[in-house]
């Protein structure tokens, strides 16, 4: 015996099934990763040799840009070598973003 369903109300049945397809593709893009957000601009990178005497203020004060500010440029340098300032020795080759 097979059972039959019927629509009583045609406007709760059709939102009923709009909800559903959004919840489902909305689950689909949630697992699936659909909704990545991607950088409009890829950063490129350079390494950088460090010799006796560099630091990180005269590495960015040299390799950043002229109008940004050397503490944000430091900042940033330490986040993308995942090093703090006093880290920083000879012979240890870090990366320095470079702006196009």
């Amino acid at each position: 015996m097979t059972k039959t369903y019927r629509v009583v109300n045609r406007f709760r049945f059709t939102v009923f099934v709009v909800l559903t397809i959004v919840i489902l593709t909305t689950a689909v893009n949630f697992a699936f990763g659909f909704n990545t957000a991607a950088s409009l601009t890829k950063t490129d990178y350079m390494d950088v040799q460090i010799v006796s005497g560099d630091t990180l203020w005269s590495i960015a004060q040299n390799y950043m840009p002229s109008d940004m500010d050397t503490r944000k440029a430091v900042y940033e340098l330490c986040q993308v070598n995942d090093i703090s300032a006093s880290e920083l020795y000879a012979g240890m080759t870090i990366q320095v973003p470079i702006y196009h």
